[in-house]
């Protein structure tokens, strides 16, 4: 557009404007926004109030616009790439602590299996221990009853034998008493 002198007319942006996020960078928040913001203040700062159409500037060879178009087209791609490098970042750093968080829960998870399997170890144990007392209680009371068991056994064979030379004293007092000699179990001395 131009005024009505036939020179360009210089269109006023809105002070408030943000820059637009490009959609490559999704929605970058945190430190670059906030250096965005701190650069619209300071431009803000350094504006005048209202626009004024500037005074007419001496004409350029056309050599000067391109060259002007060239280095903006540079300084574009380079804030574009630096948006770009600061997204990287970004999205490095979000997958860094997310798997970090992830590592944090399979170790909380697997502390748990691991207590939890221990205590059960322990009540496994204490019941083995358990039934093995019991097991060497009831091995005791049979060992001992085995034990009274054997000293009746012995008890009752020192009856028999007592009762067995008691009885041979009494034949062997009989007959020789009536001077005779025993026919059973002598076996063949004189032979």
């Amino acid at each position: 557009m131009k005024n009505e002198d036939g020179t360009k007319r210089r269109r006023c942006k809105n002070v408030n404007q943000r820059p637009t996020k490009s959609p490559i960078l999704g929605s970058l928040k945190g430190g670059l926004e906030r250096a965005e913001r701190g650069k619209w203040r300071r431009q803000r700062k350094r504006r005048p109030k209202q626009c004024q159409a500037p005074e007419p500037a001496p004409e350029k060879s056309p050599g000067g616009s391109t060259d002007r178009d060239v280095a903006l087209a540079k300084v574009e791609t380079e804030k574009r790439l630096s948006f770009i490098k600061a997204w990287e970042d970004s999205e490095k750093t979000k997958a860094e602590n997310k798997s970090q968080k992830k590592l944090s829960a399979v170790l909380a998870w697997e502390n748990t299996q691991k207590a939890s399997l221990e205590a059960k170890l322990r009540k496994i144990e204490e019941k083995l221990e358990k039934k093995k007392a019991e097991y060497e209680e009831q091995m005791k009371n049979k060992v001992a009853a085995v034990h009274k068991q054997a000293e009746e056994k012995r008890a009752i064979v020192e009856a028999k034998k007592r009762e067995e030379k008691l009885k041979a004293e009494e034949m062997a007092a009989k007959y020789r008493a009536t001077n005779q000699t025993p026919k059973k179990g002598l076996g063949c001395f004189g032979c």
